[in-house]
C-alpha cells in the first residue's frame, strides 16, 4: 500500500479525456468523500473546473472535488502531484509518447499507479527501464487494467487458480476467446495503435517485442515453447468450432505469460496461453473466421505501412479526444471466456471463466475495471506476493479485483467446464 500522509488517495489524471471522464463518473458515483478521497488532474484547468462542476451538480454527496494540474511534458510537475496521492490512475495516452515520464514520478515519490494502456512495446521499455527501482521502491506499476488486459489475465488467474485448488494441479494450456460483444472505438484508442505500428517501423527493440512471445517476462526468461499468437483460421481442439486470430492477443497473451512469470510460474514454466476470435461450426462458421481473419490482416497490412497509417491518422481515425457518449458506452456488451486444459489423477478436466458485461467493453466497462483496480491499489486489498515492480492485474493485484469488479456489475465466474454448447 501507499503511504498513507498523503492529500488524496487517487488521482484520476487524465479526467477531461473520453476515458477519464468515465473514470471521474463512475468512481464520483459509486464512492462518497468519506470513502474515498479523489483528485481531477490534467493540464487543462478551465476544462477540469467544468467536468469538477458537472460532476458535484450530479452527485448529491460530493460539494467539491480537488483539482491538480501538471502537464506530461514537465516532469517536475508530475512528480508534485505523485507526492500528493496514494494512487495515480492514468487515462492519458498514447503512453508511449506521454507515459515515461508520470511512471518515473510515481517510482519517485512511492506512489502506486494503473493505467489502460496496451501499446506492447512501452510496457517493455518500463519493464527494462523501470522494474528494478520499482521493487526497491516497494511502488506497484500495472499496466493493462482495462479491457486490455483484465478478463484475458485475471479469466486466466481464476481458471489456474480453481484448478490447482480443486484438481491439485494447474492447466497445462489456456484458451481465452473473444467472443460477442459490441462498443465504440475512440481517437485515443486508435491513436495508441498507431503507435505500436510506428514504432515497430522504426525500432529493433519494438520489432522484436511484438515478434517473441514472452517479450514482457523478465529479463533472462524471454523464450519458452509458447508458439504465440494464432496467425491463421483453426478449428477449435476444446470447443469444435473455427476460431479466427485475435486482435487483442498481441498484448494479452504476453500479458498472461508475464504474470505467469512475476508469479514464479505456479502455472508451469510450459504453460501456453492462445487467444483467438470464435466464429461457430460447419461451413458458416468457416467462412466467418475467414472474414475476420482477412480483416485483421488488412488492417494490420495498412497500419505497418507508414503512408497508409498516415492517412488513417489524418482522414479517417477520430481526434484523440473524440470517443463514445456516455449513452453509447451504456449500449455496448462483450464476453470473454478462458478454457483451461489439464491434467490430474483422474485424468484430463476443463476448467471455465467468464468475464462479461453489459457496456461497452473499452469504455464503460473499462472504466469500472480501471477504476476498482486503483480502488484495491488505494485500499491495499492485494493477493500477491509482489511488493513493487512493472506488473499485470493478475500478478500486481489479484483475486480481489474479481471480487471488486462483480460489486460493480460485471460478470465474473469461474467453474469446471460442462463441455461445447450442444
Amino acid at each position: 500500500m501507499s503511504q498513507p500522509d498523503r492529500t488524496h488517495d487517487l488521482v484520476v489524471w487524465g479526467a477531461t479525456g473520453v476515458a477519464g471522464r468515465l473514470v471521474a463518473d463512475y468512481l464520483t458515483e459509486q464512492y462518497s468523500p468519506s470513502e474515498l478521497s479523489i483528485a481531477l488532474g490534467g493540464r487543462d484547468k478551465p476544462r477540469l473546473g467544468e467536468l469538477e462542476a458537472t460532476l458535484v451538480d450530479r452527485r448529491s454527496a460530493w460539494e467539491d472535488i480537488p483539482i491538480v494540474i501538471g502537464d506530461a511534458t514537465e516532469p517536475g510537475s508530475l512528480r508534485r502531484i505523485a507526492e500528493t496521492t496514494r494512487v495515480v490512475c492514468t487515462t492519458v495516452g498514447p503512453y508511449t509518447t506521454y507515459g515515461t515520464p508520470l511512471v518515473e514520478a510515481c517510482i519517485a515519490a512511492g506512489t502506486d499507479y494503473c493505467d489502460l494502456t496496451g501499446e506492447v512495446n512501452w510496457v517493455r521499455e518500463t519493464i527494462d527501464r523501470y522494474h528494478d527501482d520499482a521493487v526497491a521502491a516497494a511502488t506497484r506499476i500495472v499496466h493493462s487494467c482495462g479491457f486490455d488486459s483484465v478478463p484475458a489475465d485475471l479469466g486466466t488467474q481464476l481458471v489456474q487458480s480453481f484448478a490447482i485448488d480443486t484438481f491439485g494441479t494447474p492447466c497445462d494450456v489456456a484458451r481465452i476467446y473473444l467472443e460477442d460483444g459490441r462498443g465504440e472505438v475512440s481517437g485515443g484508442t486508435l491513436a495508441s495503435a498507431a503507435e505500436v505500428f510506428q514504432a515497430a517501423s522504426e525500432d529493433p527493440l519494438a520489432q522484436q517485442t511484438l515478434r517473441n512471445p514472452y517479450s514482457l517476462a523478465p529479463r533472462g526468461e524471454r523464450n519458452g515453447v509458447d508458439p504465440g499468437a494464432q496467425t491463421t483460421v483453426k478449428k477449435d481442439s476444446l470447443r469444435s468450432e473455427w476460431t479466427a486470430p485475435s486482435p487483442m492477443a498481441l498484448v494479452n497473451e504476453r500479458v498472461v505469460r508475464r504474470s505467469n512469470a512475476l508469479l514464479r510460474y505456479p502455472w508451469g514454466r510450459e504453460f501456453e496461453c492462445t487467444e483467438v476470435v470464435p466464429t461457430g461450426d460447419g461451413l458458416g462458421g468457416l467462412a466467418r473466421a475467414s472474414a475476420v481473419a482477412t480483416g485483421l490482416k488488412a488492417v494490420t497490412a495498412g497500419m505497418a505501412f507508414s503512408p497508409t497509417r498516415e492517412g488513417l491518422r489524418r482522414f479517417v481515425f477520430p481526434d484523440p479526444g473524440d470517443g463514445p457518449t456516455r449513452e453509447q458506452t451504456e449500449d455496448g456488451y462483450f464476453t470473454v471466456r478462458v478454457l483451461g486444459r489439464g491434467i490430474a489423477g483422474d485424468g484430463p478436466f476443463v476448467v471455465e471463466s467468464q468475464v462479461s458485461a453489459d457496456r461497452d467493453p473499452g469504455y464503460g466497462a473499462t472504466a469500472r475495471m480501471l477504476s476498482e483496480a486503483a480502488v484495491c491499489l488505494v485500499r491495499g486489498e492485494i493477493d500477491s506476493p509482489l511488493e513493487g515492480g512493472v506488473l499485470t492485474p493478475a500478478s500486481g493485484i489479484g483475486e480481489p479485483l474479481a471480487d471488486r469488479l462483480r460489486q460493480a456489475g460485471l460478470t465474473v465466474a469461474v467453474d469446471e467446464w460442462d463441455g461445447p454448447p450442444a
